[in-house]
């Protein structure tokens, strides 16, 4: 180890630089980033690939956007006899679909059950808990159905108490849920948390039994699989640049040409611009960061997360931790650092900062990967879908839990454009608000993100 404030890398037998450490990391004490991965681990298994497609002339429908939401749509138009082109403006599944923690909730929400009922009325949050704990279980059924090898598995979840009194909160919470939407689970006291992760960092936790896990970057593969043996296509480097209607036909122009569509669907979520202006004042992306550790030793792995769950906390600022599929290895998330680009170390250091709050004896464990990826937030915390103005179908905000509710929801703008009864759900007629000063807004989450960071490190 080298005197004064930088540490040394090691050399690989190779002659490369070795990864950082968590606390090399976690202190800007890295001399080069050289043996960090700055792309998703998820990629290593599932490479991102864009073949080569002409741009066909006409397609029944056309999806803007290859992540989880468009190709559900996707595969949901195909096996209805439906002609279908999805669009991506880079290489498909580049977005949030493949950069995410690949952990999937039932019936979270951004809001306690109490507070949704007083925003929503009891029977509109109701339904909309009940159909959200029915997502879980549609994702689980379409990975079994498609046979699609992704490591899904329904592993638990642990959500830990920052003080003593979110365990007491989380406990009324959990039972609300439970009579509501029919969602077990237990809770476990802080005296007896170790039997669900090694750390003292907690004051107990709410376990969810039935919540799950999956590779994502596998998921989504899988998917575009299915998407090419049902005959549909997924362009990349394909932006939709305008859409224009004439009559009862939508023309989409792109960088490869034109595409006449007699539907369109807009899934592009924390990747939202222009582009629909009624859509892009409606979504703020958030950044999202994630890191990744190198292989640790099996008595270490066993103590820390001893039932291979996935994890959360109660903290405004929140992070999410878990095992990689089949690995001895740590996939930990949360916001993306400030005034740095996502190829720097210095996005990511508050990420082993928080890992290490929570496992000290990670401290010598390589980083290996970190990315990032855009969240599609809403004014009101609530994932939308519906038609715009235009005639334009859309489904997007996940607010930060898309895996199964992205799914979900292409599955059901499917079913609307096809007309399907069957795509009715509780969310339809919700209204869904601009934010105020969209341009503000977005220069906010910074400024918003400190004082929440401020409040939960000071009990306020």
């Amino acid at each position: 180890m080298a005197s004064g404030s930088e540490i040394d890398l090691k050399v690989t037998k190779d002659g490369g630089l070795a990864a950082p450490t968590a606390e090399q990391l976690a202190n800007g004490r890295v001399t080069s980033s050289e043996g960090l991965s700055f792309k998703p681990y998820w990629w290593d298994a599932a490479p991102r690939t864009a073949e080569s497609h002409p741009l066909p002339a006409n397609a029944d429908v056309v999806v803007v956007g290859s992540g989880f939401t468009g190709l559900s749509a996707a595969l949901t138009l195909l096996h209805h006899g439906r002609s279908v082109v999805v669009l991506e403006r880079g290489v498909p599944g580049f977005g949030a679909s493949t950069r995410n923690g690949g952990q999937i909730g039932s019936g979270n929400q951004k809001f306690r059950v109490k507070r949704l009922i007083a925003l929503r009325g009891r029977k509109k949050a109701e339904a909309m808990l009940r159909e959200g704990a029915r997502m879980l279980d549609d994702i689980a059924q379409l990975i079994d159905v498609e046979k699609i090898d992704c490591h899904f598995a329904r592993c638990g979840r642990f959500r830990a108490a920052i003080r003593p009194e979110h365990y007491d909160a989380m406990a009324r919470d959990m039972e609300d849920l439970r009579q509501i939407a029919g969602v077990e689970s237990f809770m476990v006291p802080k005296a007896e948390q170790h039997t669900e992760i090694g750390s003292d960092a907690f004051f107990g936790g709410s376990v969810l039994p039935g919540d799950a896990s999956l590779h994502p970057g596998l998921y989504h593969a899988g998917l575009m699989r299915r998407i090419g043996e049902a005959g549909g296509l997924v362009i990349g480097n394909a932006a939709a640049q305008d859409i224009s209607r004439d009559g009862g036909r939508f023309t989409v122009t792109t960088p490869l040409g034109k595409i006449a569509a007699g539907e369109v669907i807009i899934a592009t979520n924390g990747y939202t611009d222009r582009l629909v202006p009624e859509l892009g004042r409606r979504i703020v992306p958030i950044g999202s960061g994630l890191i990744a550790t190198g292989e640790i030793p099996e008595e270490t792995f066993a103590r820390l997360m001893p039932k291979g769950r996935v994890y959360g906390n109660t903290n405004r600022v929140f992070y999410y931790f878990r095992a990689a599929p089949g690995e001895r290895r740590v996939i930990w998330g949360g916001r993306v650092g400030r005034g740095a680009g996502n190829t720097s170390e210095r996005a990511f250091r508050h990420l082993a900062r928080d890992m290490l709050h929570v496992f000290p004896d990670l401290a010598s464990a390589p980083i290996t990967h970190a990315w990032d990826g855009m969240i599609g937030y809403t004014y009101d915390e609530v994932p939308h879908l519906g038609r715009t103005g235009a005639g334009l179908y859309y489904a997007l905000g996940y607010c930060g839990t898309g895996v199964s509710r992205a799914t979900y929801f292409g599955n059901k703008i499917a079913l609307k454009v096809i007309g399907k009864s069957e795509g009715r759900t509780a969310f339809d007629d919700l209204a869904f608000p601009s934010f105020p000063v969209h341009a503000i807004a977005k220069r906010a989450v910074p400024v918003v993100e400190t004082w929440y960071r401020f409040r939960d490190a000071t009990k306020l």
